[in-house]
């Protein structure tokens, strides 16, 4: 069988693998917050934990929209770290460090997203 979207360059393979690896951190998430939620503690990570996994799928697909749900998700770790710990650095590091460097290779990605729809759009797959 054909691949109808020609043959994909290292750039496309590597954000394909980073989408699976925040499919696989929504997930643990999604898992993790909904116990913790039922014990009474926040609910950030389940909601968190949503987007990641939708802005996963969404980039595994090749669409722009993956990468800005994540940028949104990681918004929304920003806000939900400085309600609760104000701009202490040493208590704000272990909240939001991991998620912005995850960040920083999403928003590099946008380009490379884009490449992936436009292709997809030019041969008539929506």
């Amino acid at each position: 069988m054909p691949n109808t979207y020609g043959s994909r360059t290292l750039t496309e393979w590597l954000t394909l693998l980073l989408g699976g690896v925040i499919i696989l951190v929504g997930l643990y998430f999604v898992i993790a917050g909904g116990d913790l939620a039922m014990l009474g503690g926040s609910v950030y990570y389940v909601i968190c934990g949503i987007l990641l996994v939708a802005g996963g799928v969404f980039m595994v697909m090749g669409r722009t929209l993956g990468a800005y749900l994540y940028l949104g998700a990681l918004a929304y770790t920003w806000v939900w770290s400085l309600w609760e710990v104000g701009f202490s650095p040493v208590d704000l590091l272990p909240r939001a460090f991991g998620p912005t460097l995850l960040g920083i290779l999403v928003a590099l990605t946008i380009p490379v997203l884009r490449r992936m729809e436009t292709r997809r759009t030019l041969r008539g797959a929506v």
